[in-house]
């Protein structure tokens, strides 16, 4: 008896000790759970900055035109090689003539009959129906003369140099353009800029362009035309940049740099390091400090100030401490000790 009784003792202890263990374990995951990271954070409130924008582009050539006639045919003669300086009205290829002079020859011959018809309609020898197919005939065969020439004698349709030839004499013409005519004493850019400065950009601002290529040396430049959509997926409308370039130092294909000054704006700029970015993606994130909670949020970046940078987002406002040291460790949810900056 007495050692059954020593046994139930025993067992009741171990379940003792066990139920203990069990609520040390849940103290301690209770602590793990009740983690506070220490922070500073900086309250924000808009500032004065003189907005510049610094986008790139690849230069084109202002105007630039594949030269090719609307028919098939033999190539007689091209007039130009890569290089050539073109000017407006130049004749640059001479097609297969035959087509153009069999026209002519009808055409004259339906000249000789419309001059007839029409003297024996002035005596009423000939009806109004003979009058006017003649005439008709006559209409027809002078738009195919005017087509077939502008078709043989291929002229410039604007001053340039000639980028590309792509056949040679007396071969076939089958579609692929025969030279590429571009510009390059005015050049043009393409410009993507991020919507939030729709309303601030003009046609005819003032932009500096500049090349790696010439460094310290602007191009002055004007916007032209400012595409009136923005496009859904990248969130940037475009804008079309023109750029005289009589010195010829830049050239269409350059990768080239445009900065745009548009004055001065209130904006919310934060330091560059409370900034970070979503590990294999481009997307940027701070932390709010939210009542001793951290809350992720998540900013499109503006302009750079040396070690500041403007961030823009529906859900920061003047007023909110964004966190800017300790960052790094955090989550969204976790609590926070809060220091002050």
């Amino acid at each position: 008896m007495k050692r059954l009784t020593m046994i139930a003792t025993i067992t009741l202890a171990m379940g003792a000790i066990v139920a203990c263990g069990g609520k040390t374990e849940t103290a301690n995951t209770a602590v793990e759970t009740e983690k506070i990271e220490k922070v500073e954070v900086l309250t924000l409130a808009k500032e004065k900055v003189a907005r510049e924008l610094e986008l790139s582009s690849t230069l084109e050539g202002y105007e630039t035109m594949s030269v090719a006639p609307s028919l098939t045919g033999k190539i007689e003669h091209i007039y130009v090689e890569v290089g050539s300086r073109v000017s407006k009205g130049q004749l640059l290829i001479r097609m297969d003539q035959n087509q153009l002079n069999t026209t002519r020859i009808n055409l004259g011959s339906i000249q000789t009959e419309f001059n007839r018809v029409e003297a024996l309609k002035e005596s009423g020898s000939v009806s109004q129906q003979v009058y006017d197919q003649t005439k008709a005939q006559l209409d027809q065969l002078k738009q195919s003369e005017t087509f077939l020439e502008a078709n043989t004698f291929v002229k410039a349709q604007f001053s340039g140099v000639i980028a590309a030839k792509n056949y040679e004499d007396g071969e076939l013409y089958g579609g692929a353009p025969i030279l590429t005519l571009t510009q390059i004493n005015t050049l043009k850019a393409i410009i993507n800029i991020p919507e939030s400065y729709f309303p601030l950009i003009k046609k005819g601002m003032s932009v500096d362009v500049t090349s790696d290529i010439y460094p310290g040396e602007v191009f002055p430049a004007t916007i032209e035309i400012v595409y009136p959509t923005i496009d859904a997926a990248s969130h940037t409308f475009q804008a079309k940049v023109k750029i005289p370039n009589s010195s010829e130092k830049i050239r269409p294909g350059m990768f080239a740099k445009a900065r745009l000054a548009i004055g001065e704006v209130e904006t919310m700029v934060v330091p560059y390091n409370a900034v970070l970015k979503l590990q294999g993606s481009n997307n940027r994130y701070v932390f709010l400090n939210n009542n001793g909670v951290a809350k992720r949020v998540d900013v499109t970046l503006g302009q750079r100030f040396d070690d500041r940078i403007e961030v823009v987002s529906e859900e920061i406002s003047e007023g909110d401490q964004i966190i800017i040291s300790g960052q790094a460790r955090l989550v969204d949810g976790v609590k926070l000790d809060v220091v002050n900056k």
